[in-house]
């Protein structure tokens, strides 16, 4: 797909295994903490404790793998989410695809 277009993916590999190239990449990250209590949030109620230690126990799964462990990719932008709300992430997003892309971004 990315060899025929611009395209937006979404993955806890996309920058690092599949598309290590792309011109833009953008790692979001936030505390496990704030991760729980959105999701928490998201789901309308639940056990904020047990969706933490799940939290907890799937970036530890994740950061160690032998295949594929999730890092950010050494370009990668990091934006911080803990204290940002959507509207604010999104933004910042926008701002630096804008910027790294310069003339190609004809969209407004």
């Amino acid at each position: 797909i990315a060899d025929r277009a611009d395209v937006v993916m979404e993955g806890r590999d996309i920058g690092t295994v599949v598309l290590p190239d792309a011109d833009v990449k953008i790692f979001l990250s936030a505390s496990p903490e704030v991760r729980a209590r959105r999701r928490v949030e998201q789901r309308g109620g639940g056990g904020y404790a047990e969706t933490l230690r799940e939290i907890i126990r799937r970036d530890e799964r994740d950061s160690t793998r032998e295949i594929a462990p999730l890092n950010p990719a050494s370009d990668a932008t990091i934006i911080v989410t803990d204290q940002k709300t959507l509207t604010e992430v999104i933004s910042e997003a926008i701002h630096l695809v804008k910027e790294r892309l310069e003339g190609r971004w004809d969209h407004g």
